[in-house]
């Protein structure tokens, strides 16, 4: 069975790699890394220097590294600025392993969830019915580390978090992340802007999800999110060049 890992590798520290992200690192045959380097090298590339980090540190505590398992390192040309032409092109890559391997990652920094190019590919893997090769291991985000660095909160009690890009397109859109809902509560009127997801106990083995808001609260640990209808097209109107996510 092939498989794609797309991990998420933090803010930069190789400690705060998750273990799941961890264990699908040892697992890949090949890793794609993103650089910035357009003559295929990792010599603009944090993500390597994060990696080589790694490799340092599962070496004194998970007695493996990358070299007792052959994993192969290829760099995937990222200029900052760049149309859907590029991501098929990466994607192109991508598939070339899975042919040649069963299992192989691409890595991306912080979250995937947040600016990140992994889901530009999945868009293009989903057009070509591959999404069931993938699996999408979240990481921490930059935003989190650094509330932590400074022993300073996002939010307590009713206050919200926003993330807020400096220079938006006038056609933005946003997703909602709707959370601490009270049991018993019945959340079938929130207003749907794109795609509603419930999802309950995630990660516990009473774990579930489900399109729509549920009727009544079952308990505490139901996070609601409305996910903005976002796509590669959409992102590529009229090849208008992006600015992406660093490497």
């Amino acid at each position: 069975m092939k498989k794609l890992y797309m991990v998420s590798l933090g803010p930069g520290a190789p400690e705060l790699i998750t273990i799941q992200a961890a264990l699908a690192l040892l697992d890949s045959e090949i890793i794609y890394v993103p650089s910035s380097s357009s003559d295929g090298s990792f010599t603009q590339s944090r993500a390597y220097t994060i990696l080589q980090g790694f490799n340092r540190l599962a070496q004194k505590t998970m007695t493996k590294s990358f070299e007792s398992n052959l994993t192969e390192f290829k760099a995937v040309y990222s200029p900052r600025k760049y149309k859907k032409e590029d991501w098929i092109r990466q994607t192109q890559q991508i598939l070339e392993g899975l042919k040649e391997k069963d299992t192989v990652a691409f890595v991306t920094l912080g979250d995937a969830a947040i600016y990140s190019t992994v889901y530009f590919l999945l868009d293009i893997l989903k057009e070509k019915g591959m999404e069931d090769l993938v699996q999408v291991l979240p990481g921490i985000t930059s935003f989190s580390q650094a509330s932590a660095r400074i022993q300073k909160p996002l939010c307590l009690g009713d206050s919200r978090l926003e993330i807020i890009p400096l220079h938006p397109s006038q056609d933005e859109k946003h997703s909602k992340v709707y959370m601490r809902p009270k049991v018993g509560e019945s959340l079938s009127d929130l207003e749907e802007e794109g795609e509603i997801v419930s999802f309950e106990n995630l990660n516990f083995e009473n774990e579930n999800f489900y399109n729509g808001c549920p009727e009544k609260v079952k308990g505490y640990m139901t996070l609601v999110i409305d996910f903005a209808k976002l796509s590669v097209n959409a992102h590529n109107r009229d090849n208008r060049l992006l600015t992406a996510k660093r490497t």
